[in-house]
């Protein structure tokens, strides 16, 4: 069993449209997918399941699409997180907060307050996330401890960079699942997915079930991890 499985939840407007509904039904079908996914990582004993939400890249959609996302968001983070707790699961959001509105910021840390003491599955949630800002972020981290002496250049590791990233505290994924077919892994852990074994499944993400999920584990069973040795 992967100890990190990390998912890029794709697919959600395609499902819409394959049925001629809106595109705000097919993400809210997505949040279900979301949650049976989150059941079955806490049931199969799954450490980490990260779940790709937003992007930062997404601010770039209609303004009523991004709404009702966030509106999505406030209601799986009100909902949810009470019952996540109960079942000993410890919520982590990883992703810039800068531009995010005072009532949302404190929706996502209470989650993170809430259930920081869990021992169970880490559910970290990508949210205004992406790849190329965290490693800019890093970089700026980096930048002021080599100014102001605490570290030198010379002594800049591959370390120091995993470090200063958003996953600081979370293991690199073993598995990259990608829903919809599409074959691209979007900005997503461009570092920590250095050696990811990636599975592309061709179903919808409003339509994965568990099946899903065990065929993907059983995917990455048969392959062989060398990172990068015989």
């Amino acid at each position: 069993m992967p100890a990190h499985v990390a998912i890029i939840m794709d697919g959600n407007g395609r499902w819409a449209k394959s049925k001629g509904l809106p595109r705000q039904l097919g993400h809210a079908k997505g949040v279900e997918a979301a949650r049976r996914a989150v059941r079955f990582a806490r049931e199969a004993g799954i450490g980490y399941l990260t779940l790709y939400a937003f992007s930062c890249e997404n601010w770039r959609r209609p303004e009523d699409e991004i709404s009702e996302l966030l509106g999505l968001l406030r209601h799986f983070i009100a909902s949810d997180v009470k019952e996540l707790h109960s079942q000993n699961v410890r919520v982590r959001i990883i992703g810039e907060t800068t531009n995010l509105t005072p009532d949302l910021l404190t929706l996502l840390e209470n989650a993170q307050i809430l259930t920081a003491t869990n021992t169970g599955l880490t559910l970290v949630i990508a949210f205004n996330y992406g790849a190329r800002q965290e490693l800019v972020h890093a970089t700026k981290v980096l930048a002021q401890r080599v100014a102001s002496g605490e570290i030198s250049i010379e002594d800049l590791s591959e370390a120091h960079i995993s470090q200063s990233l958003y996953t600081s505290d979370i293991p690199d994924p073993d598995m990259i699942i990608r829903t919809s077919g599409e074959q691209r892994i979007s900005n997503f852990l461009l570092w920590q997915s250095a050696y990811s074994e990636l599975v592309y499944l061709d179903v919808l993400w409003p339509d994965f079930q568990a099946n899903d999920f065990q065929s993907a584990i059983d995917l990455f069973n048969l392959r062989e991890r060398r990172f990068g040795g015989i």
